[in-house]
């Protein structure tokens, strides 16, 4: 039980129920983010008291000797941490279509309430329990992990951003990070979708779609795997040292040029079967990735994708998702 330096008194700790608690370093910089995230948590359970949109719930917060700390509920590994801890083994696609829905769903949620998250990867989707069953893969010599509950918190809110705050240029974890954010045209809430997009894509293959540190690499795998870069775009943007008379410049002979052609190949030739339902995934996934965000797909329109409307959905179903309408 913590002692607290405030007049606030923290008295879901008085209990003996186990919580996940973020303590904040007595530094004014972080100390700010933190009371900008707290805003952000407070106005997603005010607007959610029964957490029933699937982001992650705060219990409490308080000031322990200038340490800013929130407490939440107790979640389990993240969907990144335990793809690592399974040696990158990818998600069956009935465990990417649960995820996704969800995922979806919590989302949409903040933008109907006017944030975007803005850095949305698989490290800040956490497994409410990540359990997991075993079984020995012949073929590769190794056992490997099916996580028995596919049903998921989104977490992390330290940047998101409300409509009418003011927003950073940069947002985004590097192979998450939309082209309009990249070109410096300005973002609102497709950046978001973008980003689920390159997240449902490293559930499906185990891999980053955008395995890269550097602005004009990663312009160049965007072209490589969906095509030129809209004209719109190129004209609108300041970053014009990226491009040369309207198309991007970028030397393919190069040793990155090289790099880029033998990593990245066009989306639909990632398909790992031929089946109808993964071309629906692939079909929701060009969606989330078109270049242009007011051509993106928004997540109204994903949640009734025919890729939702498998059967399959309803076995991985958790009573969280289940509550929410479509």
């Amino acid at each position: 039980m913590f002692t607290c330096s405030s007049t606030r008194t923290p008295l879901l700790h008085l209990s003996s129920s186990r919580i996940a608690l973020k303590i904040i370093k007595n530094v004014e910089k972080y100390k700010e983010a933190a009371r900008l995230e707290i805003n952000v948590l407070e106005k997603i359970r005010e607007k959610d008291p029964e957490n029933k949109y699937l982001c992650v719930q705060m219990f409490d917060w308080f000031d322990y000797h200038g340490h800013m700390c929130i407490s939440f509920e107790l979640l389990a590994l993240s969907t990144f941490d335990f793809m690592k801890e399974n040696n990158y083994l990818p998600y069956s696609l009935s465990q990417v279509r649960h995820m996704a829905y969800q995922i979806c769903i919590a989302v949409r949620f903040l933008h109907d309430n006017k944030l975007t998250h803005t850095d949305l990867k698989p490290e800040n989707i956490l497994f409410v329990n990540s359990d997991f069953s075993t079984s020995y893969n012949a073929e590769k010599k190794r056992e490997e992990r099916v996580v028995k509950d596919t049903a998921v918190r989104v977490v992390d809110f330290g940047s998101a951003t409300f409509d009418h705050e003011h927003h950073s240029t940069i947002v985004s974890t590097r192979h998450y990070r939309a082209p309009e954010v990249i070109l410096e045209l300005g973002w609102s809430q497709p950046c978001d979708i973008w980003s689920i997009g390159c997240i449902l894509f490293e559930y499906y293959l185990g891999f980053t779609l955008f395995q890269t540190h550097d602005n004009r690499e990663h312009l160049a795998m965007m072209e490589r795997i969906q095509g030129p870069i809209p004209s719109r775009m190129i004209r609108k943007t300041r970053k014009q040292k990226y491009f040369y008379r309207g198309r991007l410049d970028w030397d393919e002979n190069s040793s990155a040029g090289r790099y880029v052609r033998e990593n990245c190949k066009p989306l639909r030739r990632y398909l790992l079967c031929e089946a109808e339902e993964h071309h629906q995934l692939f079909d929701l996934l060009e969606g989330m990735l078109e270049y242009e965000p007011e051509r993106r797909l928004p997540l109204s329109s994903c949640l009734r994708h025919p890729f939702f409307s498998s059967p399959r959905d309803a076995e991985h179903s958790s009573s969280s998702s289940r509550n929410v309408s479509r």
